[in-house]
């Protein structure tokens, strides 16, 4: 879907995501803007089912995210080697180590830059960590 001379990937709207919720915001899974990907937030929940995956466990989740991350690039006409920076977000920082171990997993030569915080809170409960990218695309790879 392209709105706004950007690329639309995965269009969906928060009350169908969120039923628990009182949201209705129209919003998407990434955006390709020039040559640029911008990707959502990711958490342990499998793009396909939207069902929750990884339950108290920080790392499952974070590997989950970044196979999000990989498919949402993939259909933006990109690859994980052209990741430029991730932002992690933690609800505690205890975490920290099975989530970077997860995200490295992932990233092995890749060298993005990388911004972790820890947050009070994330949009459910289960959720553990959340990561977000953005990612160039070489020219003529764009969607």
């Amino acid at each position: 879907m392209t709105v706004g001379g950007h690329t639309r990937i995965r269009p969906f709207n928060t009350r169908d995501t969120y039923p628990e919720q009182s949201l209705d915001n129209d919003l998407c899974q990434a955006v390709v803007a020039g040559n640029t990907v911008y990707v959502r937030g990711q958490i342990g929940q499998d793009l396909r089912t939207s069902e929750s995956v990884g339950l108290g466990d920080a790392g499952a989740q974070a590997e989950q995210a970044m196979a999000n991350i990989k498919t949402l690039l993939e259909e933006a006409g990109g690859r994980m080697e052209h990741l430029v920076k991730l932002t992690i977000y933690l609800i505690d920082p205890r975490y920290r180590e099975a989530v970077y171990r997860a995200v490295g997993r992932w990233t092995e030569g890749v060298h993005p830059i990388s911004t972790g915080l820890v947050v009070s809170a994330l949009a459910r409960p289960e959720w553990l960590c959340e990561i977000d990218a953005i990612a160039v695309l070489p020219e003529g790879r764009r969607t």
